[in-house]
């Protein structure tokens, strides 16, 4: 008898955790996927059935018609906006319901990696976010370029000095590196050359937290994902502990040194060394860095009076700065390269435009003539558009919100603390009724003449609301000043080992294509 008392108990026990919440949404009167028992609609990627992208397409795609519909990740239930509106709604004009992403690390377990701006909450983010928008304005961006177009000059003269005729190179693994330098140079104060120096310690730490091919890795993150409590109590973070060691200790050592000799650099540390000791910095943006840049809601917080900032809640931002900028930007120039390579009308035009403006600058690029190169912004912000530099973005709900009907077909939807929205941001880009022929690599789209009718809330590679992406004008200025200087000195070409088109890897948690982007580099002689 006892057995079975335990037999029942432990089905009653499975029923509630795994297959009650797994119709959470049907009975809410909402469309929902059909998720798999315990790992709900996660399912494609656990077993490798579609890659990120594809499984986000996917769930965009359910239901045509309606403005949300629900699926699963794990046992947890997560509404996907699918209308353009009804997501200004959420992010914008009802943003204080909606104020935080999902929490994955727990303070207790991991302060570094809880404690980036991505990862904050409540006040606490919006003091660091208005912390940090001083930094990332377009006139402290100004600032950071000769150490961009310095770094973009020194990745293509490695590639120069090898004297080949056509040079075949891997594009993830070669952007990475020089989105490390970048990185490292502007938020660390560092100077490295990956490469020269291939097994640096900053790029080998990039690419271990970015690698998630083994089974251990995937396990421990899933595991976050299902039961978040218990690997808290075991302590079991998303990362080594060694790697939020290193970065801590690189900015303590920085801090130490700029501190005891005296040193100002420009650069994004030293702004927050200044919001330390309470120094303010006006917000400005006389000079937009393309059509993809973000607005920044520069109401969100009290900025410098957050003046209580310690050396671990500086390494944390610098950390998650230069998470974005190894993986997502790198990803981001990557698929932008074979986008120019298998369209060479596009990459000529592009050239053409580039080898005008440096010849009315003498040779030269500044800051201000790069961001008027207007073809140059239509093909970055392409770029975005097919390959967003995140394929989603997320926000819960952090007081109770009715999503009102506009519809005979709705009714109030009445979502609670703690309920998970989804920004599938490729499948907006991806959606032929608001891209005709999404999966054309077409710049004309942002023309003078075409940007018009794009649909508002339609394009947005680096979120919408105040937490969207506060690095946007850091990233485009990155990649124009990387795309000037290659495409002045290389036609990028497709090689043997270019695959055409492209297969996305189901077994990585980033978009990643398979086999990686082979690519070839050959000599111009327009220069």
């Amino acid at each position: 008898m006892l057995w079975l008392i335990l037999l029942i108990t432990l089905a009653v026990l499975m029923w509630f955790l795994f297959l009650k919440p797994m119709n959470h949404f049907t009975r809410m009167g909402v469309k929902q996927s059909t998720p798999w028992p315990i790992v709900g609609d996660l399912w494609t990627n656990i077993f490798w059935q579609m890659s990120l992208l594809e499984s986000i397409e996917f769930s965009y795609n359910m239901f045509p018609g309606v403005r949300y519909s629900g699926f699963y990740q794990f046992s947890i239930p997560t509404l996907i906006i699918k209308d353009p509106e009804l997501l200004k709604q959420l992010t914008i004009r009802d943003f204080d319901h909606f104020t935080d992403h999902r929490t994955l690390i727990d303070a207790d377990v991991d302060p570094l990696w809880a404690g980036h701006l991505f990862a904050l909450t409540g006040r606490k983010w919006k003091d660091m976010r208005a912390t940090l928008s001083g930094s990332f304005s377009s006139s402290k961006i100004k600032n950071l370029f000769n150490l961009m177009n310095g770094a973009a000059e020194n990745f293509v003269t490695f590639f120069l000095n090898k004297n080949e005729k056509l040079i075949e190179v891997e594009m993830r693994d070669t952007f990475s590196r020089f989105a490390n330098d970048i990185i490292a140079t502007t938020a660390f104060g560092i100077e490295v050359d990956s490469l020269k120096s291939p097994n640096n310690p900053f790029h080998l730490l990039g690419k271990r937290i970015t690698d998630y091919s083994s089974l251990v890795k995937r396990l421990r993150f899933f595991a976050i994902l299902i039961m978040p409590k218990l690997t808290k109590l075991l302590n079991i973070g998303l990362f080594e502990k060694e790697l939020s060691s290193f970065f801590f200790k690189t900015v303590k050592e920085t801090i130490q040194a700029r501190e005891e000799q005296g040193i100002v650099r420009q650069d994004m540390l030293n702004v927050l060394l200044e919001a330390r000791k309470g120094i303010q910095h006006e917000y400005s943006d006389a000079i937009e860095t393309g059509f993809a840049t973000v607005k920044e809601y520069t109401h969100s917080g009290k900025g410098p009076q957050f003046a209580n900032l310690t050396d671990a809640d500086l390494a944390a931002q610098a950390m998650v700065f230069y998470l974005a900028g190894f993986d997502t930007i790198s990803n981001a120039m990557s698929f932008g390269s074979y986008e120019l390579a298998i369209n060479k009308e596009i990459q000529n035009k592009l050239r053409s435009e580039i080898v005008e403006t440096h010849k009315l600058n003498d040779g030269k690029i500044t800051y201000d003539s790069l961001l008027k190169m207007q073809y140059m912004d239509k093909v970055i912000s392409e770029i975005l558009r097919k390959w967003p530099p995140a394929g989603i973005s997320d926000r819960v709900a952090t007081k109770p919100y009715t999503i009102e009907p506009v519809n005979a077909d709705e009714k109030p939807l009445n979502l609670k603390i703690g309920d998970v929205v989804w920004i599938p941001i490729f499948g907006f880009h991806r959606d032929p009724k608001n891209f005709e022929n999404p999966t054309k690599f077409d710049p004309e789209r942002f023309s003078d003449e075409n940007k018009s009718n794009i649909k508002p809330y339609t394009y947005v590679p680096f979120g919408a609301g105040p937490r969207n992406c506060i690095g946007s004008r850091f990233a485009l200025l990155e990649m124009k000043a990387l795309f000037y200087h290659l495409l002045l000195n290389f036609e990028i070409e497709p090689t043997k080992s270019t695959r055409v088109p492209l297969k996305l890897s189901a077994k990585s948690i980033t978009p990643s294509p398979e086999g990686g982007i082979w690519l070839g580099l050959k000599r111009t002689t327009s220069t």
